[in-house]
């Protein structure tokens, strides 16, 4: 069976479900993921997302900042995780186990910390929390269920590799592309097996990006995009990836958010 599992920061879920009811119109993926919903719990718009048919919707938001929500037209077990990173109550990670294809599948929706402008701990407690939230998610294994392969997405708000920005050289001092952030996030992956389907599917020195951002006047002709959002998986499910796809088009609809959809395809 085909399997597509799409995941978009969204910038606000009730501002932008216009074109989060066009993107599920036109691509229809069996899984949607959305981070920075900004949006509690008890006002997220679940009404014209099951008329869509995603009748299955988990949701972990707070009002005005951070939330995530992963809507899904298949079937997801009644075991929902919801982790508090760092304890401090942010709503910035959300798991669900769904069966595709054979596979029980654990899907990991996260939304990790900007980490603010200055690049440092000491004079920005922003970028400290950043750190430790990566820090904590080292623990976090692929393989870590037995029986059930993983798939992580979401927007994890770094840029790990030299072609995953605009310039190396001019972002290496900006959050989101500076050593600790890339080389803490590059250990994450390879300490907990997991493998970078979009990086699988495009490798380097292909560019991607999947943000652009709002200060650009022309985002299209200056191009100074971030690959941002990613895609990860177990090894298991690394071989059945068919396709990868950065809308990039959505940057350019109406009242946009600066991130993009990605969307995975799978063959199970």
């Amino acid at each position: 069976m085909a399997l597509t599992i799409a995941t978009w920061n969204i910038n606000s879920i009730r501002l932008r479900m216009p074109i989060v009811e066009r993107f599920l119109n036109a691509h229809q993926p069996d899984i949607l993921c959305l981070q920075e919903t900004k949006c509690p719990n008890d006002l997220f718009p679940h009404a014209p997302l099951e008329a869509l048919g995603y009748r299955h919707i988990a949701i972990h938001g707070q009002k005005g900042y951070h939330g995530v929500a992963t809507l899904s037209r298949l079937p997801i077990e009644e075991t929902i995780e919801r982790r508090d990173y760092c304890n401090i109550g942010d709503s910035r990670h959300l798991s669900v186990i769904f069966t595709a294809g054979g596979k029980r599948i654990r899907l990991h929706n996260f939304y990790v910390p900007a980490g603010g402008d200055e690049p440092d701990r000491n004079i920005n407690p922003k970028f400290g929390h950043k750190l430790d939230f990566l820090e904590e998610m080292k623990l976090l294994k692929a393989d870590a269920d037995a029986g059930i392969s993983s798939i992580l997405v979401g927007d994890l708000n770094i840029a790990p590799l030299e072609h995953d920005v605009w310039s190396h050289k001019q972002l290496l001092k900006i959050v989101s592309h500076t050593p600790v952030e890339t080389e803490g996030m590059l250990a994450m992956m390879a300490g907990g097996n997991w493998v970078d389907l979009m990086r699988q599917h495009t490798p380097e020195p292909t560019k991607l990006y999947t943000w652009w951002s709002y200060r650009a006047q022309d985002w299209a002709a200056a191009d100074r995009g971030r690959r941002l959002d990613h895609i990860w998986s177990s090894a298991d499910l690394a071989p059945h990836l068919k396709d990868m796809q950065i809308l990039r088009e959505a940057r350019g609809w109406e009242r946009p958010s600066d991130h993009v959809p990605v969307i995975a395809t799978f063959d199970l």
